[in-house]
């Protein structure tokens, strides 16, 4: 059995300015082209399939034209759970369709799946709340699955009608997981798990959710969900959520994020993306490897102390998206910012670093935090318009302020 595990696709989700729409097209068709060459039996898309809740009439075609892509006419199934960034309604909405293509959408932990069978011989022989066994064709035993879409302690203590108000998000599961797990698993099939929740071992240090993530992880990782919480008997867990792929254990078994198709914010700047494939039969650890995209542009976090410079390199390197940050004596002028973008239309953000001045009363030497906030302000317009706001402008920050003068 091979399965292909995705997840955080965030469709409709743009880097500051730049939309990254084509890019995501460019990528979802590579991962198409993946499973083909793979003959993968099963994709898995572990969660925020979208960047909101509401997403833009393009990436929805987007999101539905390739799912069908991906079942290869019905050959192929297609199980896609909700993230963090998703809405539950929404992503079941169209189930009943999509069920006749062969792809299954979860966006409840307590949403149970209804049995079918499709033409082609791809059937769902059984399910409950948070579980389902899928046989394929190919295949002579049933694979076994535990879907856990995102789930805040509330929502969840309220789908599995919990009366512990004490009870922690990993506490929850972990006994609803042990229940299924009993009723439903055995070593007669292949049994995995796919979920989009922050997960770590037990007395780690958590591990770093992206910039511009909506964190589940809690402070400190409070609403963390631990690996061994995990049943025993499971040989695979595809995770979603962080962006960063990479195995976390693989006790008890192989426990991963595959990571998000591109790079969505500056913190994965030159980090290489990739999908999983998982071969596994019952009773035996599943193989998991690697397949690193090539599609999508590099970030880059660049620093340079003049403009000439910074433009030499932007004409070199334009299949890019790019952070600046100018090094320089004095705060760049509307014609210089102007160079800059007319160089490069991947330029995210241009960030200024002022030398320090000799003056050690100087006002640049104090931290940003305890300068007076019109100061900001002031700075602020100066650096990004080039010029010094005037008094008409002050007034009216003063007066959003709530201080009338």
């Amino acid at each position: 059995m091979r399965l292909l595990h995705t997840s955080d696709w965030h469709l409709g989700k743009t880097l500051g300015r730049i939309s990254r729409h084509t890019e995501q097209e460019s990528v979802l068709e590579e991962i198409c082209s993946i499973a083909d060459r793979e003959e993968a039996n099963v994709v898995l898309v572990a969660g925020d399939l979208f960047d909101t809740y509401n997403p833009d009439t393009e990436s929805v075609e987007l999101f539905y034209r390739t799912l069908k892509k991906l079942t290869a006419d019905g050959r192929r199934a297609v199980i896609a759970i909700a993230g963090n960034h998703d809405s539950p309604d929404r992503i079941e909405a169209p189930d009943p369709l999509a069920r006749e293509c062969g792809i299954i959408f979860i966006g409840y932990p307590e949403t149970a799946v209804r049995p079918f069978r499709l033409a082609g011989g791809l059937e769902v022989t059984s399910a409950r709340p948070g579980f389902l066994e899928l046989m394929h064709p190919a295949w002579t035993y049933p694979l076994r699955i535990l879907a856990t879409p995102y789930a805040n302690e509330v929502r969840l203590r309220t789908a599995l009608s919990s009366t512990d108000p004490d009870a922690h998000l990993r506490t929850l599961l972990q006994s609803f997981w042990k229940d299924v797990s009993e009723a439903c698993i055995d070593n007669k099939g292949v049994n995995i798990s796919v979920a989009h929740l922050y997960v770590m071992k037990k007395g780690s240090p958590p591990p770093e959710e992206p910039e511009d993530e909506k964190p589940i992880g809690g402070i400190g990782g409070a609403q963390a969900v631990f690996v061994e919480n995990f049943p025993k008997c499971l040989q695979y867990v595809a995770l979603g959520h962080l962006h960063r792929g990479h195995v976390i254990a693989n006790s008890p078994c192989p426990i991963a994020y595959c990571g998000s198709p591109l790079a969505y914010s500056m913190s994965e700047a030159e980090q290489k993306k990739c999908v999983f494939i998982i071969d596994v039969e019952p009773s035996r650890p599943a193989q998991v490897r690697e397949v690193v995209l090539a599609s999508g542009k590099t970030l880059y976090r660049k620093k340079f102390s003049g403009v000439t410079a910074a433009i030499a390199w932007l004409e070199k390197n334009r299949n890019s998206l790019v952070e600046l940050t100018m090094e320089t004596d004095d705060y760049l002028n509307a014609d210089q910012r102007k160079s800059l973008y007319d160089a490069h239309d991947g330029i995210v953000d241009i960030i200024p670093c002022l030398h320090e001045t000799k003056d050690a009363g100087s006002q640049q030497q104090i931290p940003n935090r305890l300068r007076p906030i019109e100061d900001l302000f002031f700075d602020y317009f100066l650096e990004s318009e080039g010029q010094k706001p005037n008094s008409e402008l002050l007034t009216l920050f003063d007066e959003i302020r709530g201080r009338k003068q």
